[in-house]
């Protein structure tokens, strides 16, 4: 593997099971074991590792999404299938949430280059929805609860309310 590729596959380890702040550029560069100057070469900053990383977050993520959302064919069975990535995934990461919201939660509020890659996740996120249902509302209505089932999985380590919260959405869609 070549340094840059090497870097960014530990970057994705360290920054999704540490954070975005407790991890250093020292730490990344041994653990991937590149010279510093190899690092410049590739990242100005931590800052723009981190877009890179996010970058790399989206496509993974929305790649296993689609994947495990391919075999349903009608929308409500697609926006169910949804909710169980988010069970799939949780078991999968160990709870540990979206690397989004939680590097959200630890960059500046004017650090718009980070922000504006995870406005653009959530937003590509939206769209998902509203692609499978051609609703607005309702799609809106399930992006945020989705949204929340990340947030509240995280935090309890448990995908009861998940499970609720797809009872909930049959409700909404299937009436």
């Amino acid at each position: 593997m070549q340094p840059k590729e090497r870097i960014l596959e530990k970057t994705f380890d360290l920054f999704h099971k540490q954070g975005y702040n407790a991890t250093g550029i020292n730490q990344i560069i041994e653990e991937a074991k590149v010279a510093k100057a190899s690092f410049y070469q590739h990242f100005k900053s931590k800052e723009d590792l981190c877009v890179a990383f996010l970058e790399q977050r989206h496509i993974f993520w929305f790649n296993e999404l689609l994947k495990f959302t391919s075999k349903t064919e009608d929308s409500n069975s697609k926006v169910l299938a949804s909710f169980d990535f988010l069970i799939f995934m949780n078991e999968k990461e160990n709870f540990r949430g979206c690397s989004f919201l939680n590097i959200l939660s630890e960059i500046p509020s004017d650090n718009v280059k980070i922000l504006s890659v995870i406005q653009n996740h959530k937003k590509d996120l939206r769209d998902y929805f509203r692609d499978i249902l051609k609703d607005e509302l309702i799609s809106d209505h399930l992006y945020l609860l989705f949204e929340s089932c990340i947030i509240e999985s995280q935090m309890f380590k448990s995908n009861e309310l998940i499970e609720k919260s797809k009872k909930i959405i049959q409700t909404l869609i299937l009436k």
